[in-house]
């Protein structure tokens, strides 16, 4: 059985590379625009991992990862923040939030499916 990956952003170009990588390395993939619903998808699908950006519309990713986090049906979803505006400290500050863990945009593609890896293994 294929693991499903929900990828929570608005921008285009991020969900396609994201989707495709994800594709041909034999994950499903479901895809939410804005942080309200992922919040909804999460729920309804409970995918194995959750790939969320910060910046988006009508909920932002640290909104909707509390409210996930806060849900006995998704709070043991590791959920993996993505940003293109990143700074010193980020991580840690992303981290202590309660995300599981961090990337940057642009993203290097080895270092997306090793992170995904782990949370499978």
């Amino acid at each position: 059985m294929k693991k499903t990956i929900l990828i929570a952003d608005d921008d285009e170009k991020s969900v396609k590379l994201l989707r495709d990588v994800l594709q041909a390395s034999g994950y499903s993939v479901a895809v939410a625009r804005d942080g309200r619903q992922a919040l909804t998808l999460a729920k309804e699908q409970t995918p194995a991992l959750i790939l969320m950006d910060i910046r988006m519309p009508v909920m932002d990713g640290v909104a909707a990862m509390k409210e996930l986090k806060s849900d006995p049906k998704t709070e043991k979803i590791p959920i993996i923040a993505i940003t293109a505006h990143a700074m010193h400290g980020d991580r840690e500050n992303f981290l202590q939030q309660g995300f599981d863990d961090f990337l940057t945009k642009p993203l290097d593609i080895h270092m997306l499916l090793e992170k995904v890896r782990d949370v499978f293994v």
